[in-house]
């Protein structure tokens, strides 16, 4: 059965607790809490510190059986050794993560920008190295991978023949906005990537990573196409997962809200995450409708 895996870059954000969790949650439950609207979790926290097994045990603890954790692999795998010389890095992330059971929905692997085309077998390599029992996807960053050329053609069979998907980054919404000196924003727009979004699926669980304009209502004509793609995979039975970032990650579960409440009105028959949160907070510069 087809469905949409959905959530946020993190489970827990200081200013959530009264507003999406009751303000006397304790900060040890607040996966607990995030898992009562979300079937899915974007979790980074794996990039820059592998969990240890009982930390593991505990959040696998605190979700319903059909929730699916999306961890990264670790930075020394991706970014410090550039997929060489990884085999024991390797092992110990795909021995840890295995601790979560079916409750693990994919290990992706985040590449940094200079990682191109040139290194596409050393990618190749390790994709050989990984066992067929987990989900996988690839994010690239590198714009030799972006230009319709030859090598992107290369990279997207490499991962099409390994049923592995190539993560979709849209941050079409975050640099669409002016940041006139908020650094949160400025922030963000030098942190995430600028590349084009390439909308395809080289595996049956395409994995797309939305970053918004700050401002909600402003994000519609930007993920209304994902509305109509997300419809459509559904239909040809791909089970998407969709995790919705913004600037101020405060913000993210909003904006997964008004995605699913447009989807809803777009394809009334379509089963969906239901995600009904406490009212949104109001921000100063939708008052003035900028």
């Amino acid at each position: 059965m087809s469905l949409i895996r959905t959530g946020c870059p993190t489970w827990t954000h200081e200013q959530w607790f009264g507003s999406l969790f009751p303000a006397n949650t304790a900060k040890e439950r607040s996966l607990e809490a995030y898992a009562k609207y979300f079937n899915s979790i974007e979790g980074n926290t794996s990039f820059y510190h592998i969990p240890d097994e009982k930390t593991l045990q505990r959040w696998a603890d605190q979700v319903p059986n059909d929730f699916r954790f999306t961890f990264k692999f670790h930075r020394s795998i991706s970014h410090d050794k550039k997929l060489l010389n990884i085999e024991d890095d390797l092992h110990l992330v795909l021995n840890r993560m295995a601790l979560l059971g079916h409750k693990l929905g994919c290990l992706m692997l985040q590449l940094p920008a200079s990682f191109g085309p040139q290194q596409l077998d050393t990618l190749a390599h390790f994709i050989r190295l990984l066992p067929s029992d987990f989900r996988y996807a690839v994010e690239v960053r590198h714009l030799g991978f972006f230009d319709k050329s030859n090598n992107e053609k290369a990279l997207n069979q490499l991962l099409i023949e390994n049923n592995i998907n190539r993560v979709i980054m849209d941050t079409r919404a975050l640099f669409a906005c002016t940041a006139n000196g908020d650094k949160i924003i400025v922030d963000a727009q030098r942190k995430k990537p600028k590349v084009p979004t390439h909308v395809i699926a080289t595996s049956d669980t395409p994995l797309v990573r939305f970053v918004g304009h700050p401002i909600i209502q402003a994000n519609k004509p930007f993920y209304t196409p994902w509305i109509h793609k997300t419809k459509q995979w559904l239909d040809e039975g791909k089970s998407p997962y969709l995790f919705f970032h913004m600037a101020n990650t405060f913000d993210a579960p909003w904006l997964a809200e008004a995605f699913f409440s447009d989807f809803k009105k777009l394809y009334p028959d379509t089963p969906i995450p239901s995600i009904p949160l406490p009212k949104m907070h109001i921000n100063q510069l939708d008052i003035f409708g900028l």
